[in-house]
């Protein structure tokens, strides 16, 4: 995470002046080197950093629609065009993606050139910091449309980090009656979604997870359960909290198959989904509820380090000291606490 020579983009590409890019728990998963990230290993060395805006440096021959300055912020998969799937026009099921900032340089860095056709204006009013978090959001948004959460919902949400966060935000848009948020030890995070306005809040810490989640479900089980945590300890009390027909989703990124009772899932008619990526439509949608909620979105963002000192900001990630923490290019960077 060093400066970066500025180098020209390519037909079809374009040259991003990086204004901010969050630090990801992928990114984290990919500095501990975590066996889900192996797959890696024939790109090294890389340059990681999925998640930012920029304003556009310089555009690539045959480039249209975008401008220079214009600020945009950036859908990380880009798709290889000639697959099948491509061909026919289904870019969301491309087999052989690639992802910037995963197995293409990323963001961690002063330029960053990427594909024109996965840059998606921003408007130039929006401060860049939440433009930054768009990505993230995209999950989040993806994540509750998996779920089908509907008017009147009761909603589960484990793991109260920038994910869960974006979850419970948009189970709230989409006409849940309540939200709750679980963590472990997260007393910052939680203090977070205070902020955003939730109240109905757990914290495994101060009682036990089979506990506490028998408690929350005594009177009305949960009618959709969505996991952000990565850790399989949580899947079997989130079956027990969840309804008859009711709709378990897995957005974290487990390092290692998870056990389940399948009996006791089918017994109760219960489904479990995944969901990862946004599909590209989803993006200005994505956008669009950014820009109508930047002021509750911005306390997201709780720390801002330099790009020469980024190791400090995947401490405060590690260590659940921060929400999201963003790296700012050093002549930009002013010493603050976001929030």
């Amino acid at each position: 995470m060093q400066e970066t020579e500025r180098e020209a983009p390519g037909a079809g590409e374009v040259l991003i002046r990086v204004k901010a890019t969050g630090v990801c728990g992928s990114d984290l998963h990919i500095e501990a080197w975590t066996p889900s990230y192996h797959f890696m290993a024939p790109t090294l060395p890389v340059t990681i950093g999925h998640e930012f805006s920029g304003e556009v440096a310089e555009l690539g021959d045959g480039v249209t629609g975008l401008h220079m300055g214009q600020l945009v912020t950036v859908r990380p998969s880009v798709v290889c065009g000639v697959c099948p799937a491509c061909e026919a026009g289904q870019r969301d099921a491309c087999v052989t993606r690639r992802g910037i900032g995963v197995m293409r340089d990323g963001a961690f860095a002063q330029w960053v050139r990427v594909p024109a056709r996965n840059c998606v204006a921003v408007p130039q009013s929006l401060d860049p910091l939440v433009a930054a978090l768009a990505e993230p959001l995209s999950v989040s948004w993806e994540a509750v449309r998996t779920a089908g959460v509907q008017p009147g919902d009761r909603v589960l949400v484990l793991g109260p980090g920038n994910i869960g966060q974006g979850i419970a935000v948009f189970a709230r848009e989409a006409g849940a009656a309540e939200v709750v948020v679980a963590g472990h030890g997260d007393a910052a995070r939680l203090q977070v979604l205070r902020r955003l306005g939730f109240e109905h809040l757990l914290d495994f810490a101060e009682q036990p997870m089979a506990e506490a989640l028998a408690q929350a479900s005594r009177e009305r089980p949960f009618d959709v359960v969505i996991e952000a945590t990565g850790v399989a300890a949580v899947i079997a009390p989130a079956m027990q909290a969840l309804k008859p027909h009711g709709v378990l989703v897995i957005t974290g990124i487990h390092a290692a198959p998870v056990a389940i009772d399948l009996t006791a899932m089918l017994r109760k008619h219960q489904q479990i989904r995944g969901s990862y990526r946004a599909p590209e439509a989803a993006w200005p949608e994505v956008i669009a509820f950014m820009g109508r909620h930047a002021a509750m979105l911005r306390h997201m963002v709780t720390h801002c380090v330099p790009l020469s000192r980024a190791d400090e900001g995947f401490a405060l990630a590690r260590h659940k000291v921060a929400t999201k923490v963003m790296v700012l290019p050093d002549e930009a960077f002013t010493e603050s606490v976001v929030t």
